[in-house]
């Protein structure tokens, strides 16, 4: 077995609950205590990724450099600990059925019959022990999805079992669940907690820790309580009362003393306090701002904020290295066309234009960058958002009106965005378009050189369509301008105007790699040049 030590995250009682941020939090103290540690996630949809899900039913699809979808919760991982994850990191039950199913065909388990117990949980089982056996990390935090109780997350539960069988003290289980509050009765109460942790029982795993979600905080008799119904240790019981942001919870569960707990468990040394000034310094920037500006973000997905998550937390890591609060104002797109779009958009200091899919709200993300062009207001567009910057511009100011991108008009005679040339055979979905980190080319005196203060990035993607080069010199020479490029292809990642207080477009997902320690630097630049139009005088 692995030297390695692993801690297993299952929820309880709801959804929800927050179990990446927990999980995150406590890999943040550990590393903080001078531990190599990263966290995996386990889904137990029977998707091979999330790739080919609707952002509204999951949330944003994390793409990490490896060209991996993952879960939304992989990018609180990153944002956490500031190292980047893997495909490894993230797990799926289509992923482990169809390995075994491919190893069945193979004839992999000579004439057995193939079940649940042992053919999927060994998977499971192998695949939750592969990071730890790398030898880079000494521990490894498992968050199983779903919540226990749930068929799905079944076989996961099973294997989490076996495993604490298997690995003995190296290993440890964290329960979160809920503490309601009836408001009626005034009173917290604990029977959630205890009929889940039942639940955890009868599937023969008996957890070593309780995270206990509350809106108010747990006095010492519910602990006790907690404790003795629940058969674990009075400081086992944590409280995870609701913060006023995510970063908050480090801090929280620092005081809570889960780090120590958790070490004391698994029979690792304290070695020393964590070292979280710099997290502290951000906190103090983050809930006591100097300056406000008022920034729009124009997508189709807005009723669910999640399907938004990374740029979100982004430009807040941006306000911050600002010392500025960001006020974001969320704006449909199908809600914005040319009648009305001054009074949508009037009184913000910048518009972002979110990536996407499918047709539906183009016009109303075209009306918006045509706004912010024609009114010198800062705009950030990423990948669909920079492609309807390129739109806008083809229509608006070359005399195109029938400019389009191929994915929603496929006849139109100037299709200034078009399927990338490798993509024009695949008929597949899952998993096929260009995906993970690419190496950019900057151009000399550029405003992206000038951002990032080197020539030379690499970016993570996630599209099917580029910007068609046949159109390029047209562009150029009526003032929007490529100024980044993929070498391997030509392929142009960054457009910008040479007018415009700050006017750019990105091909590419930079908020994939915006942490806590390094917020991006067009994020960073974005919201000073928002800051910027805030203090002109109207």
């Amino acid at each position: 077995m692995s030297a390695a030590k692993y801690i297993f995250v299952t929820g309880g009682v709801t959804s929800s609950l927050g179990k990446g941020i927990i999980s995150a939090s406590l890999a943040k103290l550990l590393q903080a205590r001078g531990y190599k540690v990263t966290i995996q996630k386990f889904d137990p949809y029977i998707n091979v990724d999330p790739g080919t899900l609707n952002p509204y039913e999951h949330g944003e699809c994390y793409v990490t450099n490896d060209g991996a979808e993952t879960d939304l919760d992989l990018g609180h991982y990153e944002r956490f600990l500031n190292v980047p994850t893997s495909q490894a990191n993230n797990v799926t039950t289509g992923r482990i059925y169809q390995t075994v199913i491919n190893k069945e065909r193979e004839g992999a388990f000579l004439g057995k019959t193939v079940q649940i117990i042992p053919h999927i949980t060994d998977e499971i089982k192998r695949r939750m022990l592969l990071l730890g056996e790398t030898g880079e990390y000494e521990i490894v935090i498992t968050e199983i999805g779903g919540t226990v109780g749930d068929i799905e997350s079944l076989p996961y539960v099973e294997t989490v079992r076996q495993l604490k069988w298997e690995l003995g003290s190296s290993c440890l289980s964290i329960h979160l669940t809920l503490i309601p509050y009836l408001a009626a009765a005034g009173e917290l109460k604990t029977k959630p907690t205890q009929h889940s942790v039942k639940a955890l029982l009868e599937l023969g795993v008996q957890p070593d820790i309780l995270v206990c979600r509350t809106e108010h905080s747990i006095t010492s008799e519910i602990r006790r309580k907690i404790a003795l119904f629940c058969n674990v240790n009075v400081n086992a019981v944590i409280e995870s009362i609701d913060a006023e942001t995510i970063y908050d919870v480090p801090i929280l569960m620092y005081k809570e003393q889960l780090d120590k707990v958790v070490l004391n468990k698994l029979k690792l040394p304290l070695q020393h306090e964590p070292e979280l000034e710099q997290w502290k310094i951000f906190l103090g920037k983050l809930k006591n701002p100097v300056n406000e500006v008022k920034i729009g973000l124009v997508g189709k997905y807005i009723e669910l904020k999640d399907a938004y998550k990374s740029i979100n937390e982004a430009i807040i890591h941006a306000g911050v290295a600002n010392e500025c609060r960001v006020k974001l104002e969320w704006i449909h797109s199908e809600k914005i066309d040319k009648e009305n779009v001054q009074s949508r958009l009037n009184g913000l200091n910048g518009i972002l234009v979110a990536p996407g899919f499918g047709d539906r709200g183009i016009e109303g993300k075209i009306s918006a960058i045509q706004y912010a062009r024609e009114n010198n207001i800062p705009f950030f567009g990423i990948c669909l958002g920079m492609q309807c910057a390129v739109i806008e511009f083809g229509r608006n100011i070359l005399g195109w009106t029938d400019a389009h991108s191929t994915e929603m008009s496929p006849n139109t005679k100037h299709a200034v965005i078009d399927f990338m040339e490798e993509q024009k055979k695949i008929t597949k979905k899952g998993g096929t378009m260009r995906l993970g980190e690419y190496s950019c080319n900057l151009v000399k005196g550029s405003r992206a050189a000038a951002v990032y203060g080197k020539s030379k990035i690499s970016e993570r993607h996630r599209h099917r369509y580029e910007f068609n080069n046949k159109f390029l010199k047209d562009y150029e020479d009526a003032g929007m301008f490529a100024s980044g490029i993929n070498p391997d292809g030509n392929l142009v990642e960054i457009v910008e105007l040479k007018n415009h207080p700050w006017f750019v477009g990105v091909q590419f997902h930079p908020e994939y790699k915006s942490t806590v320690e390094n917020p991006h630097p067009l994020f960073v630049k974005f919201i000073r040049a928002a800051m910027d139009k805030s203090k002109q005088v109207v």
